[in-house]
């Protein structure tokens, strides 16, 4: 969960007392305002239009301004009396501490306004320059100030002076409380959001601060001066996991290649999720458990041509003989299991764009039409992870996939959950091809997969719509065709169908007995005439025809609640690209405007334009995985529903064929050799089929829209989950 972003350096523990927060006796926080006027009135003189430059206490002496440099964009409301900045601007600090968690500071063109005090980290150790003249009353170990707590009227301003300091216009505006920018980021500000990927994943610090220095790896590819291992030089098991636990193993080293593409580790290989159980624990009561099978395909080495000397043969091969299929691994695994899966691949793989796990379901879980969709959307989860070049060769994968004794995924569960996230260290362990990308093509890369991943998800939210109908018309069609069976038999019976149309039919023509002779001779067939055979083998061939016709119903029917619902449950796994990747493209964007500002004249910044093209290389290696994957879902999407189109209709032109056979000889000759035998569908004449049960819809996605609580509800709810229990709820009353 994220959380709301806090200074990433503080003063030291010696300096601490010095800017320690005034204590206010009166109630300041309100609003902004309130802040404004407690500055005024704690020591630092009045900030008039005829304030001089540089700020004096009202003794005359010169109030020192602390250097600092902001951590987080912030966009300041001028009623509000804010001050806007930008990530890595330099500021000097007027007045620490004001109510709320306010400071007021001065950007380099002078502008002075209010800031927050978690948007801003200080740049020096403040130390009084030893030719720098304090009042007695300005000591290192504390800054008391000489305040009114009875009076909060503002003092006198210091002497006039001809220059005059920018103010921001001010206006009394609303109460903004400690948390300044959370109402404008939670409902759509423009200002930087605090939940946003490029600060959550950690790629704003890396970008700003760069690598903590106990995360720098160089790996052997990259530097051909980095001293390799000896061949006999072995790691044990135990170091292996210790370097695992730290964040410092192989599969936290990840590469990328011109393009940029992730350069994979380990080929691919398939997951399979199937066979379900129902099993019962007395501590955590039933539960599903689902086999997950992982299947390796070795690696094929292609036949040597016979007239080809110098090309490679069998003989050639040494090692073990290849297996004649891939090598399985099975797993039991439950869904709580996926849960830690993704819990922990997020923390360790923050610049990734994840697939989201289907929502937890309480209410028939264990229905066979759940465990089924249940089991279908876990195949596609992992499926989708062991597909990605990168998340394929996580450990934590690696383990899920692997562990199949119960007692060792017990013990090392917990290690996987208590490893710190990533963040930051992430991006420092990615290394890529220098000059692998152009800023300009990576803006309008950027700007091209945006729109075309939103029109992605419209279109495959329209085509999810539109199969949804088709499924809906199979099951019509089987109804036609069923309804044309039952006709059919029933004019081959003389008997009624219930519930049948019965347009142009005259009363005269209605009126007449099924047991009245005439309708059927004694060999059963449609006929008045006793032992006409040509009656009869037409009857037989006709009641052949009505019974594939019921067959036809069948197979339509099943191939929209079966072979159809797979390929809509399919469809899933394409919807919504924009939503999976917003934090790529959030990332993306975020890091090119650092890019910029790193590269201005007069401003350039070498080591940090190095840092952004490793998070650039990083999402555009993320776009490029999407593009792979997009390729390879379409084309098998496509070719599975012809597939299965093709499929289906071979059995109804089979049985179509059959039925035709059955007019020409010699078969229709031998249905003359025996009496008709009743049909089996003639009993539901008077109850014909024709109600089909409900059809079953694929389980909506994540990202599929759904009845919400109301937005005020859903952020009252957000921030008690900071400010504690409802009893202050009455503090946010103006923030609705």
């Amino acid at each position: 969960m994220a959380t709301l972003p806090r200074a990433s350096k503080y003063p030291s523990a010696s300096s601490s007392s010095f800017f320690q927060r005034p204590q206010s006796e009166f109630d300041a926080g309100i609003n902004t305002s309130t802040a404004w006027t407690e500055h005024l009135v704690s020591g630092s003189g009045s900030l008039s239009d005829e304030e001089p430059d540089d700020d004096e206490d009202t003794d005359g002496q010169k109030t020192p301004l602390h250097p600092a440099r902001a951590l987080y964009d912030f966009e300041g409301k001028a009623e509000f009396r804010e001050l806007s900045v930008s990530a890595g601007d330099a500021l000097e600090i007027v007045k620490e501490d004001l109510a709320d968690g306010w400071s007021l500071v001065k950007n380099a063109t002078g502008e002075v306004g209010l800031l927050p005090r978690t948007y801003y980290t200080f740049t020096l150790e403040f130390t009084p320059a030893p030719d720098l003249e304090l009042p007695p009353s300005y000591t290192r170990h504390g800054r008391k100030e000489a305040s009114s707590a009875e009076s909060i009227t503002p003092r006198g301003s210091p002497k006039s002076s001809s220059l005059a300091l920018p103010i921001v216009p001010q206006n009394t505006g609303e109460w903004r409380n400690a948390f300044p920018s959370f109402r404008q980021s939670l409902l759509g500000g423009k200002s930087l959001n605090r939940f946003s990927s490029f600060v959550t994943s950690g790629a704003e610090e890396f970008v700003l601060k760069g690598p903590a220095t106990d995360v720098v790896i160089v790996p052997d590819d990259f530097s051909p001066s980095h001293d390799r291992d000896a061949s006999d030089t072995t790691i044990d098991e135990e170091e292996m996991n210790r370097l695992s636990r730290l964040g410092l193993g192989e599969a936290d080293r990840h590469f990328v290649d011109a393009g940029p593409a992730w350069k994979e580790k380990i080929p691919p290989f398939r997951v399979l999720v199937h066979s379900p159980s129902k099993r019962a624990s007395v501590l955590s009561g039933a539960f599903t458990v689902y086999n997950v099978t992982s299947l390796f395909h070795s690696p094929t080495i292609p036949e040597a041509d016979e007239n080809d000397q110098s090309a490679e043969t069998d003989v050639d091969y040494i090692g073990p003989p290849r297996p004649a299929s891939p090598t399985r691994i099975t797993v039991h695994r439950r869904f709580s299991h996926f849960v830690m899966l993704h819990t922990a691949l997020t923390r360790r793989l923050p610049g990734i764009a994840l697939p989201p796990l289907p929502e937890k379901q309480y209410a028939g879980r264990f229905s066979e039409d759940f465990v089924e969709a249940r089991r279908g959307d876990l195949e596609r989860y992992i499926d989708r992870i062991v597909r990605h070049p990168v998340a394929r060769y996580a450990e934590v994968v690696t383990f899920f996939l692997g562990c199949e004794s119960e007692t060792e995924w017990k013990r090392l569960v917990p290690q996987h959950l208590s490893m710190p996230p990533a963040g930051p260290a992430f991006y420092a362990r990615v290394f890529h091809p220098a000059f692998n990308l152009d800023a300009e093509d990576a803006e309008e890369a950027v700007d091209r997969f945006d729109m075309h991943t939103k029109a992605v998800g419209k279109g495959v939210q329209g085509l999810r719509n539109i199969f949804g109908r088709i499924r809906e018309a199979r099951v019509e069609m089987s109804k036609a065709e069923r309804l044309l069976a039952y006709s059919l038999l029933s004019l081959i019976t003389s008997k009624p169908l219930a519930s049948a149309p019965m347009t142009g039919v005259n009363e005269e023509d209605d009126q007449y007995d099924v047991k009245s002779k005439g309708l059927h001779n004694a060999d059963g067939a449609w006929c008045w005439r006793e032992g006409c055979q040509d009656c009869l083998k037409l009857t037989k061939a006709m009641q052949k025809t009505s019974e594939t016709l019921q067959n036809v119903a069948d197979l339509y029917d099943d191939h929209a609640r079966r072979t159809q619902l797979a390929t809509h449950e399919s469809l899933k796994g394409m919807a919504h690209p924009s939503s999976l990747y917003e934090g790529v493209v959030t990332t993306h964007n975020s890091t090119l405007s650092r890019y910029k500002e790193a590269t201005l004249e007069g401003r350039s910044d070498e080591e940090m334009a190095a840092r952004c093209e490793t998070v650039l290389n990083t999402t555009m290696a993320e776009m490029e995985t999407y593009h792979t994957q997009k390729t390879e879902d379409f084309r098998t999407l496509t070719k599975e529903h012809l597939d299965g189109e093709i499929a289906f209709y071979e059995q109804v032109l089979s049985r179509m064929k059959a039925a035709r056979r059955t007019f020409d000889g010699p078969q229709f000759d031998q249905l003359g050799d025996s009496p008709r035998q009743p049909s089996i569908y003639e009993r539901e004449l008077e109850n014909p089929r024709l109600t089909a049960k409900p059809l079953p819809q694929p389980c909506p996605h994540v990202f599929d829209s759904a009845p919400m609580r109301p937005v005020s509800v859903a952020i009252q709810g957000g921030v008690g989950l900071f400010l504690g229990p409802s009893t202050r709820g009455s503090v946010f009353g103006k923030f609705w």
